[in-house]
């Protein structure tokens, strides 16, 4: 991977939380960058979710400290397209240069 494949500009947002704890929304652009989607095909769980409306797809970003605290109760936007969605996990590459995202669109946030 190589900078010039990030060609996505993606936004990701955090829950806001009330002083009760309860989340109440969430805070808008909590960091933006860009990255590299792509959107998964073939076995049975895709095409599955598929038929239901879901689109997997595993997002590669740079790896920062303000990366890293992207959790998996945040939401990441495309910027462009506007589709939302809901992050599965945030693993780190082997190499440790990069963050490896799996999200899923289609669903409730």
């Amino acid at each position: 991977m190589n900078g010039r494949e990030l060609v996505d500009r993606l936004v990701f947002d955090a829950p806001s939380y009330d002083a009760a704890g309860s989340q109440v929304g969430w805070t808008p652009s909590a960091y933006v960058c860009r990255g590299k989607i792509r959107y998964l095909r073939g076995g049975e769980t895709v095409q599955a979710a598929r038929l239901d409306g879901k689109q997997p797809v595993v997002v590669t970003i740079r790896r920062s400290d303000d990366a890293q605290a992207i959790d998996t109760d945040w939401i990441m936007r495309d910027a462009r397209g506007g589709e939302k969605y809901n992050i599965r996990a945030v693993v780190p590459t082997e190499d440790r240069r990069w963050l490896e995202i799996t999200a899923e669109s289609g669903v409730a946030t």
